[in-house]
C-alpha cells in the first residue's frame, strides 16, 4: 500500500455536531490519526440526531469514519493529565466548543501554543473570537439567516434556508485546508500556526456575489426559485413529462441555442433578448418562448437537442436518483465502512489523489462507537 499524504500526523479534537467533524473526518481520509473526545454522557451529540441508518445518526456515520473515540470528561481531575499527554504527541487540535468554553476549560489556542510549541492550534466558532456576536450560539441555520443566504433563497414569495448545512460545510472546508496550510508552513519554517475560524466568515465568503451585486447597486438580488437572478435562460423548463434545467453563459451558446434547440435564429436579433441583462429583464416571455417548444417534446428529446448543441443542461433529480446515478456507478464512487450496527455504504473523497490510496479506497476504518478506544488510548499514554 503506498503511503498516504497525512500518514504519521495525529489530530486530537473535541469536537461535535457538524463543522469540525467534517473538517478531521476528511484529515482521516489522507491519513491522520483523528482522535476524537467525547462526553460521557451520551457523547457527540450529533450521534442522536436521528435513528435513520439502522438506528444510529445519519450525520454521525457520514462525519466520523476512520476516527478513534476517547470519552473523557473535560472537567475531571484527570482530564489536565490526559489532554497534555495526548497534546504532547500531537500535531494538530481542533475544537468547536461553545464560546468561551474552551478557554474556561485552559484550552485556548495561546496557552496552548506556549506549552506545545509544533501544535497547530484550530478553532471553530459561530462568530469569531471578537465583535458584539463573540458569546452568541450559532446553528447553521441562524448562521445562514444572519448572513443573508435566506434573502437570496426561495421563491419571490418564500424564503427557504438550503436543503444541507451549508454554514456547517463552508466552516469545516476552510478549517480543513487551513490545516493543510499550516501543515505545510510548518514543515517549511518549523513555527505551528493558530487557525480561527467562523462559521460567520465562511459563509459571507460564499456570499460575495450578491455583497457585490448590492453594494454597486443598492439593489436586492431578487428570489428567483431555481432560476439564476442575473442570468437568463439559466434554470428549470417544463417539457411534456418533465422538467430540464439548462444554463446558457455566453452568446455564443445562446446562437446555438436559438437555432439548434429552438429552431428560432431570429431570437438573437429580438430586441428583448440580443443580451443577457435584457433576456433577464425579459426572462417571463423568454421563459414563455422556450416552453413553447419544450412542452411538444419529452424530456429525453429535449436533453438529446441540447447535448448535440453543446448546451449545459441536467435532469431534475431526487436523492434516490443521486443515489442509483449512473456517473457514481460506473466511476466506482461507493465503498463501504463499518459502523457498530454492521456495514454501510459510504462515498469515496471527491478529491482523488492520482496514485494515492485513501482510506476508503482499501475500505474506510469505522465509525467508532462511543468510548470505543478510551481503554487502548489512556494505556497507550501510560494511564492503565
Amino acid at each position: 500500500m503506498s503511503s498516504r499524504p497525512l500518514d504519521g500526523i495525529t489530530v486530537i479534537s473535541v469536537e461535535q455536531a457538524v463543522a469540525a467533524p467534517f473538517a478531521t473526518r476528511q484529515l482521516a481520509d489522507l491519513g491522520a490519526r483523528v482522535i476524537k473526545i467525547e462526553r460521557p454522557d451520551g457523547g457527540d451529540f450529533a450521534r442522536n440526531y436521528d435513528e435513520r441508518v439502522r438506528g444510529m445518526a445519519s450525520y454521525f456515520v457520514w462525519l466520523n469514519r476512520s476516527k478513534e473515540s476517547l470519552v473523557l470528561d473535560l472537567k475531571s481531575e484527570q482530564a489536565p493529565d490526559v489532554l497534555s499527554a495526548l497534546l504532547e504527541g500531537a500535531d494538530v487540535f481542533v475544537q468547536n466548543l461553545a464560546p468561551g468554553a474552551a478557554t474556561r476549560l485552559g484550552l485556548g489556542a495561546e496557552l496552548l501554543r506556549r506549552r506545545y510549541p509544533r501544535l497547530i492550534v484550530c478553532d471553530l466558532s459561530g462568530y469569531g473570537s471578537s465583535g458584539p456576536y463573540v458569546d452568541k450560539k450559532a446553528y447553521d441555520l441562524l448562521v445562514q439567516c444572519e448572513t443573508g443566504v435566506l434573502s437570496v433563497t426561495g421563491t419571490p414569495d418564500e424564503m427557504v434556508k438550503t436543503g444541507i448545512s451549508v454554514a456547517d460545510l463552508a466552516g469545516g472546508m476552510y478549517a480543513y485546508s487551513s490545516i493543510l496550510s499550516a501543515l505545510f508552513y510548518r514543515q517549511r519554517t518549523g513555527e505551528a500556526l493558530a487557525i480561527e475560524v467562523s462559521l460567520f466568515d465562511a459563509l459571507t465568503e460564499w456570499m460575495s456575489h450578491p455583497i457585490y451585486s448590492t453594494l454597486y447597486t443598492g439593489e436586492q438580488p431578487s428570489r428567483t426559485g431555481a432560476a439564476h437572478a442575473n442570468v437568463a435562460p439559466y434554470g428549470p423548463f417544463r417539457t411534456a413529462d418533465g422538467v430540464v434545467l439548462l444554463g446558457i453563459q455566453n452568446e455564443r451558446e445562446w446562437a446555438r441555442f436559438c437555432a439548434d434547440v429552438l429552431d428560432r435564429p431570429g431570437l438573437t436579433t429580438d430586441p428583448r433578448f440580443v443580451t443577457n441583462p435584457l433576456r433577464s429583464e425579459h426572462r417571463v416571455e423568454l421563459t414563455e418562448l422556450i416552453e413553447a417548444t419544450f412542452v411538444e417534446l419529452s424530456v429525453e428529446q429535449v436533453v438529446a437537442l441540447l447535448d448535440t448543441a453543446q448546451i449545459a443542461n441536467a435532469r431534475q433529480n431526487d436523492v434516490a436518483g443521486l443515489i442509483a446515478h449512473p456517473q457514481l456507478a460506473e466511476r466506482d464512487r461507493w465503498s463501504e465502512v463499518d459502523t457498530p450496527v454492521g456495514p454501510v455504504a459510504a462515498l469515496r473523497p471527491p478529491a482523488i489523489l492520482i496514485g494515492v490510496e485513501a482510506r476508503i479506497d482499501d475500505r474506510f476504518d469505522p465509525v467508532p462507537a462511543l468510548g470505543e478506544h478510551t481503554e487502548a488510548i489512556l494505556a497507550e499514554l501510560g494511564f492503565r
